[in-house]
């Protein structure tokens, strides 16, 4: 792949998010936050806030960087996190994969989702928006910046987010 993100194939690209979906179903956080750039940030803004202001000034539900990332996978892998204990059953849908733009440095993706969550009997639907910023490394895609903005007003019926969305 080394040199060609201009050319990129929507269908790669396409792949590459359903790969990274399959890891976070299974429960393979190691593996996912792999998928991320060392350099590599995962923000979800608040439901009510603008998605584009920065998390330095803005409340957000998720404003990670690589180091953050990692410990969230840690504390997840836990007994001691009671949020998902018994784990969530989760199912990610990803679709209406488009690419807004590319460069040889970078390829600047959207993408629609739902992520169905099932917890003690009780099922939560988070939707909405992925928006991505790939970059190579060596010769493997990875995640420079992971915006999901939520298409809700609000977190209820969920009313928490304790799973990476």
């Amino acid at each position: 792949m080394s040199g060609r993100l201009d050319a990129i194939a929507r269908t790669e690209v396409e792949d590459f998010l359903i790969h990274e979906a399959a890891l976070l179903n299974e429960w393979r956080l190691e593996e996912w936050v792999a998928l991320f750039a060392e350099e590599g940030t995962y923000l979800v803004p608040n439901v009510a806030g603008d998605p584009y202001a920065s998390p330095d000034s803005t409340l957000y539900l998720i404003a990670d960087d690589h180091y953050h990332l990692v410990e969230r996978v840690k504390r997840l892998g836990k007994k001691t996190a009671h949020a998902e204990q018994p784990r969530s059953a989760t199912r990610r849908l990803v679709s209406n994969v488009r690419i807004l733009a590319r460069s040889v440095e970078e390829v600047r993706v959207e993408a629609s989702f739902v992520t169905y969550r099932v917890n003690q009997g009780v099922t939560d639907i988070y939707f909405g928006r992925h928006e991505y910023v790939l970059v190579e490394r060596g010769d493997a895609l990875r995640i420079l910046e992971k915006r999901t903005i939520l298409d809700t007003d609000a977190l209820r019926p969920q009313g928490r987010l304790s799973i990476i969305v």
